[in-house]
């Protein structure tokens, strides 16, 4: 917390943090923009800005007014009069108690700070606009022609400065290769460009990789920081989600060059579009990337406010260049945004039908939009056809029901003997149980079971067998009025499996019966019984104790009838699925028939002769219901059209679940209301508030809805005075390594100066001028000669200007992640550069998932075993508590939350992963296979790799270096050939051909090299 000092006359406390503002040079007048407002902003705006409820002793100075106020102790700025303003008084004073910042606080401002904020007072203390808060304007003196080369060039020329040389061409090829599609240029490329010598061979370069597909996903990776995509909901569970329909849109808008105002209008707003498109619908995945919790104990009140928040925020960041979020709790202490404002722009995103936490478990959540293949598309037309008619087949057999009733009738007329009568129940028996259960004879001939309950157990049924013929067994599970559950089990969800059944019969000799077929019994609601078992203990019976009060029958048959006669033992081994469980009451019959029909509701009861022999006219309700039943199950006409209706709607459900989906927008028809929340607590409410757009901004046209529609054509309008100047900004930061803006992430009051303004806004006013054309834009900066300069100027330049913000040489800095790892892949040739498509498993340290999250679909991480191992880094699957160390190392963000910048930094773990992680060691391999199979020597071999990795020739003591290490590597791998075979064993990829080990290592060793130079992860 920032402490605050006060004072009986007025409080002026500033928030003590180093400027890096330069002041203005000697003669030239202070501006308040450029040398006042930075000053201001760090020190001062915290307590004397536009956060009324933070500001102390009422004193504003982010306005000419507040700042010219007539207090009871004085002004605190008089144009024109330094020596009588409080400011300049407070500043400079000697007094600790009166100076501000206070003496113990740790920052003070400097004299040249304080210099200036006098010099300001001294020529008129002019307040200006914030300068990205004003629509851009072309100079009325912008040069024609050349305007980005001119416009540095004066710059360069102000500060003294000698603009570098051009870069060589093969340099100049790279640069460009890795900006416009994130992989080196290969050996044709490089060859066929240099012997080009006509004046528009660069430009045809830019033209071909403008249009390559690669350039599509260059840019993607770009974009995915702001969206903060992931494969997973985040959060402590951090299940799986299926975004990556969205991802693929983005990767098609880039290289389809979807103008910049229509690629914002689908991503916030595409379903609101008249006659939306399936595409401009996945396009609002853009506001569903964020992270969803998932956790049982979660307020769904709670995280529908963050998820709304956070959409506000990422709107915010992205297009505006503005942190939003500050005034989540209380008016914007530095820009011009109200506490009440924030939750008008809240009320944009607050219409959508989600529950603000998701069930836990994996998958997307509604609203989600279902984008079928074209294969699928057909298929299902082709089933929805065949269902169709099958149901139509079904209805017409339906209505001959009564036909079929009418004929089972006369037939049960001439039936023989009763089905009762089919089988003999074993009554007379004794019944032990492994897990103690005692059994009571019941009057029906069943068996009661009670006692001890294990989760295990097995029956052993023994009685004596007169000689007969046995063609099958029955085992029937009944209920009984003492079981709790009214079923077979105690448990009100148990589900009690029949895991093995066997039978013998003892007499002169032991006959072990084997069963070959078995069939099962239906419960009432239709409810399956899983496969009776025939012998095999990987079969099971299973009974339902909470819902079905019916008996359950299974049916034991023998291939052939045997003639026996003796002890007939039967086991029944079973186990319960949950908790402790057996069959509590049952009873078992046999046939002479190996087909003899089941008892109960699939075989012709006693309540279904009762029903057949009653007249038509008197039949009950439950009679009719019994009657229609029993036909449908076992009419042969009706059972085999219900199967065919089954398979087909099988069929169906299982291309349905194929179908990938993407979570979207999708308005509610009652929009909710939205309250301003008091510290920004979700069960704070306070002032209902409606849609609206910040005021210190250019108002909508007239007529513009205020909807997420209306919001996106807002912010794409060329009167918005802050979108094509972001955008533009964060093109030249992706291109120079730091944007004319060096804050790319913040436009806003605290924002830094551009290093040339002028430039800036022709940009921003040139892009719109283009219709938002992409792809224009960026030809537009690489075309241009500060693009194409030598990264290596004047040394007096360099140290004048560290950062090269005057640009008077070229762009250096590392690579990004993604292309360190993909410019690996494609040099050691393993690269698959499939397009789009779902997230991939790239190698990564074992068991890293799992010790981040002890439940959840995400754990124990296998890498991939095929080709989409060597996908695209753009492609690695993204689990936001564990994102992939291998990139995160190179300052990927971890995309929990919007990020519109990267970091970039150089650490030794970099090239410790280079030089040791399995994905370049393999990559290594790769290149050096590639090596090897040129003609020449080694060292004609070497030079070719030094050429592909760096676009250039090697100098001699270059090749002479690479060349004497491979030499004494290949000495020592003929010396230690299970070095050498440990070494080429890394990784899934096999060794190609038969080269000789030693020197495919040797090789290898020599291609990690070359992997790792500074020149090859530099562009």
């Amino acid at each position: 917390m920032i402490p605050v000092f006060q004072s009986s006359r007025f409080v002026l406390s500033l928030v003590a943090i180093a400027s890096l503002l330069v002041a203005p040079s000697e003669g030239v007048a202070v501006e308040y923009n450029r040398d006042v407002r930075p000053i201001l902003a760090d020190y001062c705006f915290n307590c004397h800005g536009a956060d009324g409820n933070a500001r102390k002793a009422k004193l504003r100075l982010d306005t000419r007014d507040g700042a010219l106020a007539v207090r009871s102790a004085g002004r605190a700025v008089i144009p024109g009069d330094p020596e009588n303003s409080l400011l300049i008084k407070r500043i400079f004073s000697e007094d600790a108690d009166e100076r501000m910042p206070p003496s113990e606080h740790p920052m003070q401002l400097d004299a040249r700070q304080k210099s200036t904020l006098r010099e300001w007072i001294t020529e008129g203390a002019a307040y200006q606009g914030h300068w990205a808060f004003v629509a851009p304007k072309p100079s009325p003196d912008t040069p024609a022609g050349d305007v980005i080369d001119q416009l540095v060039n004066r710059e360069l020329k102000a500060h003294k400065m000698i603009p570098a040389k051009p870069a060589r061409r093969e340099t100049q090829l790279r640069r460009l290769s890795l900006d416009l599609t994130g992989l080196p240029p290969t050996a044709p490329e490089i060859d066929a460009f240099l012997k080009d010598a006509t004046p528009a061979a660069y430009e045809r370069v830019v033209d071909r990789l403008l249009q390559s597909d690669r350039f599509g996903e260059r840019m993607a990776m770009w974009w995915l920081d702001g969206a903060r995509y992931a494969d997973s909901h985040g959060f402590q569970a951090d299940w799986e989600r299926y975004q990556w329909p969205w991802r693929d849109w983005v990767i098609k808008a880039f290289n389809s060059n979807l103008p910049f105002d229509q690629f914002t209008i689908e991503q916030l707003a595409g379903d609101l579009l008249p006659a939306a498109k399936p595409d401009q619908i996945v396009a609002t995945g853009f506001n569903r990337n964020h992270r969803i919790n998932t956790e049982g104990g979660s307020i769904d009140a709670e995280w529908l406010v963050e998820n709304v928040i956070d959409r506000v925020e990422t709107m915010g960041s992205v297009w505006l260049g503005l942190t939003l979020g500050c005034a989540r709790c209380h008016d914007h202490k530095y820009d011009p945004i109200s506490q009440q404002e924030f939750y008008e722009l809240f009320a944009f995103f607050h219409n959508i039908k989600e529950p603000g936490k998701g069930p836990g478990k994996q998958g997307n959540f509604e609203p989600t939009l279902k984008l079928p293949a074209d294969g699928q598309t057909a298929r299902l037309a082709e089933l929805d056809a065949k269902l169709k008619s099958a149901t139509a087949e079904t209805k017409r057999l339906e209505k001959r029901i009564p036909e079929f009733v009418a004929a089972l009738s006369q037939r049960m007329a001439a039936e023989g003997p009763a089905e009762s009568e089919v089988w003999e129940l074993l009554s007379d028996a004794t019944v032990t149980s492994v897990g103690g259960k005692i059994f009571t004879q019941q009057g029906d001939g069943s068996f009661l079971a009670s006692g001890a309950n294990p989760a295990k157990d097995v029956y052993t049924f023994t009685t004596q067998l007169p000689e007969r013929t046995l063609g099958a067994l029955m085992l029937e599970a009944l209920p009984d009025p003492s079981l709790k559950s009214g079923g077979f089990g105690r448990s009100v969800n148990g589900n009690i499996v029949l895991s093995e059944f066997t039978a013998e019969i003892r007499a002169a000799k032991t006959t072990a019966l084997k069963f070959t077929s078995s069939k099962a019994s239906y419960s009432q609601s239709g409810y399956p019984i899983e496969r009776a078992i025939d012998g095999s203990s990987e079969g099971g019976w299973a009974i339902d104790g909470q819902k079905h009060k019916v008996p359950r029958q299974a049916v034991f048959a023998l291939e052939t009838p045997l003639r026996l006669a003796g002890d007939l033992k039967v086991q029944l081994s079973f186990q319960s699925k949950y908790g402790q469980h057996a069959i509590e009451r049952f009873r078992i019959f046999v046939s002479e028939q190996t087909t003899a029909p089941l008892q109960g509701e699939s075989a012709i009861s006693p309540e279904l002769k009762q029903a057949l022999a009653t007249a038509v006219a008197k039949r009950s309700k439950a009679q009719k219901a019994r009657l229609v039943k029993h036909i449908r199950e076992n009419e042969p006409e009706l059972v085999k059209a219900g199967k065919t209706l089954a398979d087909l709607k099988k069929q169906r459900l299982g291309i349905e679940k194929a179908i990938p989906t993407v979570m979207v927008m999708r308005e509610m028809e009652k929009p909710r209301a939205t309250h301003i929340l008091n510290r920004g607590q979700y069960d704070q409410p306070g002032k209902r508030v409606y849609a609206s757009l910040p005021a210190a901004f250019p108002a909508a046209p007239k007529g513009t809805p205020m909807n997420r529609l209306g919001l996106a054509k807002w912010i794409v309008s060329p009167t918005n005075p802050l979108t094509a100047r972001v955008q533009v900004n964060r093109i030249w930061e992706l291109l120079f390594g730091v944007g004319l803006v060096k804050s790319s992430e913040n436009f806003g009051t605290q924002a830094d100066m551009p290093s040339h303004p002028e430039l800036l806004d022709w940009l921003a006013t040139e892009f719109i001028r283009l219709d938002w054309d992409q792809k224009a834009l960026i030809k537009t900066i690489v075309m241009s000669a500060p693009y194409r300069r030598s990264a290596n100027g004047r040394d007096a330049d360099r140290i004048q200007d560290p950062e090269n913000r005057w640009l008077s040489r070229g762009p250096r800095f590392r690579i990004q992640a993604e292309m360190v790892r993909d410019q690996a892949l494609i040099l050691g040739g393993l690269l698959n550069e499939k397009l789009g498509g779902p997230s991939v498993y790239p190698y990564q340290p074992e068991g890293i998932w799992s010790e981040f999250n002890f439940y959840g679909n995400l754990r124990n991480y296998k890498h991939a075993l095929d080709e989409n191992l060597y996908r695209r880094s753009l492609y690695t699957i993204w689990k936001r508590t564990a994102a992939p160390p291998a990139m995160t190392l190179f300052d990927m963000p971890s995309r929990e939350i919007c990020t519109v910048k990267r970091p970039r930094t150089n650490t030794p773990l970099q090239a410790l992963a280079l030089m040791n992680d399995v994905t370049y060691v393999e990559a290594s391999r790769g290149f050096a296979e590639r090596l090897l199979k040129l003609k020449g020597s080694p060292r004609a071999q070497i030079s070719h790799g030094f050429k592909l990795v760096t676009s250039r020739a090697p100098r001699l003591d270059e090749i002479s270096l690479l060349s004497s290490g491979y030499e004494r590597r290949l000495t020592y791998y003929r010396e230690n050939p299970d070095a050498a075979k440990m070494l080429l064993e890394q990784g899934e990829s096999k060794v190609t051909g038969d080269p000789d080990p030693a020197s495919l290592a040797a090789m290898t060793t020599t291609a990690n090299v070359l992997l790792n130079l500074d020149e090859t992860i530099t562009r």
